[in-house]
Order: structure tokens, then sequence, then C-alpha cells
């Protein structure tokens, strides 16, 4: 396991089915959030920014679906709605609002896991089309969240790989800082541009030759960051 493995908030008020979710999503690897209320569930998702959301709807201070519309409004996670009720109508609304998936309790532990796998493969680096990266002798595969280059393995932070994530999506396209800092930190941190240039600042440092004069990660003054990569393969 590495401090790279994928995130997962678990919104769910009952706690057994919170205890037994942890245990099964620990056991693949995965590092799992846990919320109670809609209230936490949006605090949750804005502070640690999971890689995928597992929500029930039936939650004590608020509709499951409403906070599946406010989180989509700014961040492009899966959303996997797990949830007792059956009604189509429901199941409708859900997917209307930004979930990506739907499972109803009781819940088998293989095809939850398959959906959570399907889930993160669809938006990790956006559609299917980006895999790879190869920038110069630095090569990441934001799937499986591991960098290497000429001296071996590149240690990566969440974070990091989140930008890249995002850059990638725009493979050579202008990403404005308002949109990483959306995506990546959250909309209460679309003023930190602190934290953008740092973060820009510690990746160079680790997959550019020369951090001074960036081949890859490139500034476009006043606007934002653009990804350069040498070539890119579909893995």
């Amino acid at each position: 396991m590495t401090e790279a493995m994928h995130q997962v908030l678990v919104v769910e008020d009952e706690p057994a089915i919170r205890t037994v979710l942890r245990v099964l999503l620990e056991a693949e690897g995965y590092r799992v959030i846990e919320a109670d209320t809609a209230l936490r569930a949006e605090i949750e998702s804005r502070s640690h920014k999971p890689d995928l959301l597992l929500i029930d709807l039936g939650l004590p201070d608020g509709d499951g679906i409403a906070v599946i519309r406010r989180v989509r409004a700014w961040s492009p996670l899966p959303i996997i709605v797990l949830s007792a009720r059956t009604q189509e109508e429901r199941k409708v609304a859900a997917l209307d609002a930004g979930a990506d998936d739907y499972v109803t309790k009781p819940f088998s532990a293989a095809e939850l896991l398959a959906r959570i796998r399907a889930a993160l493969r669809r938006t990790v680096v956006g559609a299917e089309q980006m895999g790879l990266l190869h920038l110069g002798a630095c090569h990441i595969d934001l799937t499986k969240r591991e960098a290497h280059g000429d001296n071996g393995e590149i240690h990566l932070t969440p974070l990091e790989y989140r930008v890249l994530e995002c850059l990638a999506r725009h493979l050579g396209s202008i990403v404005t800082q308002q949109q990483l800092l959306r995506e990546v930190w959250g909309p209460d941190r679309i003023g930190d541009s602190r934290s953008l240039r740092v973060s820009i600042m510690n990746l160079r440092g680790k997959i550019e030759p020369d951090p001074r004069k960036p081949r890859f990660l490139i500034t476009e003054p006043g606007l934002g960051y653009r990804l350069r990569a040498a070539a890119t393969e579909s893995v």
C-alpha cells in the first residue's frame, strides 16, 4: 500500500453498515473516510477530496440526492449510491442529480467492489483515453498511481496526482487556476493560488529534468497551466 491509494468517502448513518464497508474497502487497499450526515458528507468531501463517494440516500439531516447535486456542482469524482430504496423514480433522481451508479441494499461485496473499480477506471484521467503519461524519462500511471523515472520510483502525493489528473484531462490545453483549484481543492479554495503554486513547484521538482526551465508543466502567465506530454498511451 502507498500514500497514494484511492480514498473513498462512505456516507452512511448506520454504524454497523459503515463498519462493514470500512472493513471491506480497507481489505482491498482503499483508504476510508466516514460521514453519518449530509452536513458531514459535504464537509468531508471538501476537506479530503476523496477519489470516490459512496452514499446512502436516507440521511438523518437531509436527502442524499441533495448532497450528490451539491458535490457534483464542483467535483467530477465518481459517485455511487448505496441505498435500500428500490423505487425506480429514486434511482432516476439520483442519477439525474449526478450519481454514476446505483447499488441496492442488501449488496454483494464482490459486485460493489467491481462497481467501485469500474467507476474509478472510467473517471481517472477522464474517460478511457489517458492512462499513462510519458514526461521525458518520467512515466506516470495515473490509474495505478505509480510514477517511475531514471532513478526508480518517484513518490507523488494524492494531491499531486489529482493536479496531474486534472491537467491530463485537458492535455495540451490551458487549465485555468480557478478550474484547478475548484476541481482539486474545492470551491471554497478558489482564491488559494499560493497552494496551487506550491504544488506545481513540488511537482516540477519531481518530474522535470530542470525545474527552472519546465518542459512539461508549463505556466501560462495570468491564465493557468498546461500539461505538455512527450507521448501518451492508453492502458
